[in-house]
């Protein structure tokens, strides 16, 4: 998350509101502290998500795909771990798999990222209280695809209670001594849906949020931190899908607003801190005509892969038979096109030679980015939506461009600068030490968001702090 998706969101909120020019502020942008940090990695001037979440976590520089292993492959200590050796509660969450590049930073080390049965079982080895995301990428098989122990009742051995799905956690939570939440049994492990697709029953990252606060302060309170990563607002970056980042930014503010109002009971002694562990996309708010119609992608239904899904139920529906006049109404109703707003001859015909071919003449070429793989259609009407709201993006992978850092309470003052990714918890640290210092009492709660941002929250008894990223949020209480 950089600042075009922080600036597109508000813009885009402005603009449904009858059109207005402008922005409508998310709640952590109205922070009275704003800068911008560097991501670079140790090995490379564009960050992957493993060297960025490890910086994040350790304040150490590394190379691309490690997590939380120096160049030498030796294990670096995380805030996360220093915590827990404080006698805290400590708390990793996220909306993908728990065992993704950033959640992993936090209590894993291992020296490549794609090694999800390692890290899951590293989970353990860091006893922390409380993790939470979609589920586990590959829960019996290790990194050299051999079979292995299934990683559940692993958990179960170590004392974690599994928790599927909000309302499964909230049946379980009083007696559980440690959690793990992840979605309701046979969902998508891999992630939560988009915020765009969402169902009612579906697990959000405000719910998880909120249980991870809850978990981490009931009984005797003697402090916790946490983590919550927001990290779809990256996969609808490397898919540039405009309309699914603006509502993925949105849902994660909503989350960050559960963790304001425990920040709101403990003003002088937390700290919030929001930022990104890099940028996707190099996303461009004007592609030449000095205007925007980001209001448009109001009537985007469905994110880029839904709208994929959609596409092949067509299909199916139709007996492989789809006519024009079919797709056209699909394409109405899904998108807006024709039915909301006119597209050009330009625009309808790109869409109807992506129909001839892949329809009339059956070559389909699955459209793929870093996180899905989708119908062509799918993939040329989302081109269509970029033309009209007139939203650009430079690639589908990362960029090396600044991330925004928004600071709130205690210490806030020290985020006000130019900052590294690197020294981001090196300078909560600092806070938590003084606060110790000067006040006499202990630290309560420290906080972290992120979705490819990060956010931190620290509480003496409170000091808390938060740091906010849309790919994880920190938080610690002591």
């Amino acid at each position: 998350m950089g600042v075009n998706q922080v600036n597109g969101t508000e813009m885009y909120q402005a603009e449904l509101q009858n059109g207005r020019i402008g922005v409508e502020p998310l709640l952590f942008t109205q922070f009275p502290v704003a800068t911008m940090a560097t991501t670079f990695s140790a090995t490379n001037s564009v960050t992957d998500s493993a060297a960025a979440g490890t910086a994040l976590a350790t304040g150490k520089k590394t190379y691309n795909s490690a997590i939380s292993v120096g160049e030498d492959k030796n294990p670096i200590e995380t805030v996360a771990e220093k915590a827990k050796k404080a006698g805290k509660k400590v708390g990793v969450t996220t909306s993908v798999s728990v065992d993704h590049a950033t959640p992993a930073a936090f209590y894993a080390h291992q020296a490549d990222r794609n090694m999800n049965y390692e890290i899951a079982v590293d989970l353990t080895k860091a006893n922390f209280d409380f993790y939470a995301g979609g589920g586990f990428l590959k829960p019996d098989k290790t990194y050299d695809k051999k079979d292995a122990p299934n990683i559940f009742p692993i958990f179960e051995e170590a004392g974690y209670t599994v928790a599927r799905g909000y309302s499964d956690y909230k049946a379980k939570s009083k007696d559980a001594g440690k959690m793990i939440l992840i979605q309701e049994e046979g969902k998508d492990p891999s992630c939560l849906p988009y915020a765009i697709d969402r169902k009612s029953d579906d697990l959000t990252l405000a719910q998880i949020t909120e249980s991870a606060i809850d978990f981490l302060t009931k009984g005797k309170n003697k402090g916790f931190f946490l983590m919550v990563e927001g990290g779809k607002i990256d996969w609808a970056c490397h898919g540039n899908d405009a309309a699914t980042v603006f509502n993925e930014v949105k849902d994660m503010d909503d989350a960050i607003k559960v963790a304001y109002e425990f920040y709101k009971k403990h003003p002088k002694e937390t700290l919030i801190v929001v930022t990104a562990d890099h940028e996707t996309g190099g996303i461009v708010l004007g592609t030449g005509k000095y205007a925007l119609n980001l209001k448009a992608l109001q009537y985007q239904k469905h994110s880029a892969d839904g709208l994929s899904r959609r596409i092949s139920e067509l299909r199916k529906s139709k007996g492989n038979k789809v006519t024009w006049e079919d797709m056209k109404e699909f394409l109405g109703e899904e998108m807006g096109f024709w039915k909301q707003f006119p597209i050009s001859w330009e625009q309808e015909k790109k869409l109807r030679d992506e129909f001839e071919q892949s329809f009339v003449r059956n070559k389909v070429v699955f459209a793929e980015s870093m996180y899905s793989k989708s119908e062509p259609m799918a993939a040329r009407a989302k081109e269509v939506m970029d033309q009209i709201s007139m939203v650009g993006w430079v690639s589908g992978g990362h960029s090396a461009g600044f991330v925004p850092v928004f600071a709130i309470g205690a210490g806030s003052h020290l985020f006000s600068e130019k900052i590294d990714n690197s020294l981001m918890v090196v300078t909560c640290w600092y806070i938590v030490e003084a606060l110790i210092i000067s006040n006499g009492v202990p630290v309560t709660s420290i906080a972290v968001y992120s979705s490819y941002s990060n956010t931190l929250c620290f509480n003496p008894s409170i000091f808390s702090m938060v740091v906010i990223s849309s790919t994880c949020l920190l938080s610690w209480s002591l």
